[in-house]
This record gives C-alpha cells, structure tokens and sequence, in this order.
C-alpha cells in the first residue's frame, strides 16, 4: 500500500516513515510542505495520503486544504489528518462530501502504534477513523440546551455509538465493551431509531450517518 506523507517536523516525519514501513507500507514521498505535497498526490496516485493539518508554507491549515483540493480532482481519494489539538472546522471539511475514506486523529494516538496502522488500513480502505476526542466534542455540542434525540439514548448506546462513529464495526464495538455482537446489533438499531436515521449494514454508511448528525447545525 503506497503512502504519501506529509508532516514538517522532521523526528515525527522520520518517526511515521520507519513505523510505516514497519508495517508493510511503501513510502511514495514524505513531504514537509504544501506545495510538496500537492505535487507528491498529483504525481503519485498514492492509496491514502497521511498528513499534517498545518504545514509551511503558512502553518495554518495548508495540509489539509491541499488534502481537500486533492480529494475534488480525485474523488474519494484517502486521506488521514493528523492535527495537534481538535477542531472541529477541520473536521467537518473533511467529512463534508459524505463518501467516507477520510480520518481526523490527534497526534498523540501516533504513539499508539497498532492503532495509528489500523487508522490507516481502515481509511484506505474507504472507512472512517475519527478520532475520540472528535466524537465526545460532537456529542457534547448536541447535548446542550434543550432535549436532544441524542439525550434520549441510554449510557450504553452513547459508548456504543461513540465508538461506532470512530468507525468500528460491531465485531470490533462487542470486543471492545465485552459483550454479543447481538447486542450491539440491538443497540445500534436503537441508536439509529431514537435518532431517526436510516438504518444500514454498511459499516461506513452508518458511520457517516452518525457523523452527519452530531455535526449537524442546531
């Protein structure tokens, strides 16, 4: 799986370089700026683009918006945003197309390397990998003033959707809470009916769904 990465800091950039080749991924280029980057995906037609939020030339949000521009010359490109803190802009432009194969991780998940590696195989393979500090921060915003659908659902439906909107499926949600996978079957299907959404067997469509709503406008 060939990889393009992007990140300005030289002991993280080597750091991911080594800890993606460890696991079998082929570094199409390792860049440290935007106009590098844009050049390295319209050149390389990598399988998922790693990358920096905020990278030289301004250090704002150059990564991501060559990451985005990208993604509209070539649809459903696979990219995984990696950023210091949440921001919740940043995350909604990049789940803003609705297809999927994007992720938003905050950098110190890197040092987990296992999960880190499967963020990426799961974003490459066009699936969702939202970081949990996203997701607590979407939830939080839909439980503020006034009664929220999302209120109504029980502690054990917001651990199973707030892990389900990470973009787990319900094999990887049962491991996780120590339970049957007909029981996240049922809790899933109780999430979806209290939020009045289309229920789906596609993991990532459901994913999405979950997403569009805590980040909808209140």
């Amino acid at each position: 799986m060939r990889v393009v990465l992007a990140e300005d800091l030289f002991l993280l950039r080597d750091g991911l370089v080594r800890l993606l080749e460890a696991y079998d991924f082929e570094i199409a280029a390792a860049v440290e700026s935007g106009p590098e980057l844009e050049r390295a995906l319209a050149e390389l037609e990598p399988d998922v683009a790693v990358v920096d939020v905020r990278l030289p030339p301004t250090h704002t949000d150059e990564g991501l918006q060559c990451a985005l521009a990208a993604r509209r010359k070539k649809p459903g490109l696979p990219v995984l945003v990696l950023s210091q803190h949440v921001e919740q802009l940043y995350a909604r432009e990049l789940l803003a197309d609705g297809s999927g194969a994007v992720g938003y991780l905050l950098k110190d998940r890197v040092f987990d390397a296992e999960q880190f590696v499967d963020a990426v195989r799961r974003v490459a393979a066009g699936g969702t990998a939202m970081d949990p500090q996203v997701i607590q921060q979407l939830l939080a915003r839909r439980s503020g003033d006034g009664l929220e659908p999302v209120d109504r659902l029980t502690p054990r439906e917001r651990e199973v959707m707030e892990l389900m909107a990470q973009g787990r499926s319900n094999a990887a949600i049962a491991a996780k809470l120590v339970v049957t996978e007909r029981a996240v079957a049922k809790h899933t299907a109780n999430i979806f009916l209290k939020l009045g959404l289309e229920v789906s067997d596609d993991d990532n469509r459901r994913v999405l769904a979950v997403l569009a709503y805590l980040d909808r406008d209140r």
